[in-house]
């Protein structure tokens, strides 16, 4: 199928695609926050930045959280293994940069002592069990529970 768009539309369209603040991390955020977890953005646990800004940090945890899109990430779901048949060759080549680029984050991020997870944007269509993947990640809050932020504390 042909692009719909000049590629003028195309490059302004994709110009304004960011990386922070993004729909699937607000709602990873936002999940978290009501539980009672707390964090930092992009990176932030004091000087220097970590590797890759991970986009939630829990310091005091020495654990970090990428919330990454299937499709720039080139997750292995059908969204993230569909590569643009326009300019084929760059997208086989930034698919294999990306993937090194993480890989090498990870890595850096571990060797530092961190643990990491990635929440992928399709593993956020099962509420529930992204829920639990994130809690058994993190652990307990502060609070020392797991509850939901509407059920009330004796």
């Amino acid at each position: 199928m042909a692009d719909k768009l000049t590629p003028e539309q195309r490059s302004w369209n994709m110009s304004r695609i960011r990386g922070k603040h993004t729909k699937p991390e607000l709602l990873v955020r936002r999940l978290l926050h009501a539980k009672g977890y707390r964090y930092r953005l992009h990176g932030q646990a004091g000087s220097p930045r970590l590797p890759g800004n991970p986009d939630l940090v829990f310091a005091g945890r020495r654990k970090v959280i990428f919330v990454n899109g299937c499709f720039w990430h080139f997750h292995d779901c059908r969204v993230g293994q569909h590569a643009p048949k326009a300019n084929a060759e760059f997208w086989a080549a930034k698919r294999e940069r990306t993937k090194e680029r993480d890989a090498g984050q990870r890595r850096q991020l571990e060797d530092a002592g961190w643990e990491v997870l990635t929440v992928w944007e399709c593993e956020l269509k099962n509420g529930s069990a992204l829920e639990s993947q994130l809690v058994r990640f993190l652990g307990t809050t502060s609070l020392g529970h797991h509850s939901s932020a509407g059920q009330q504390r004796s």
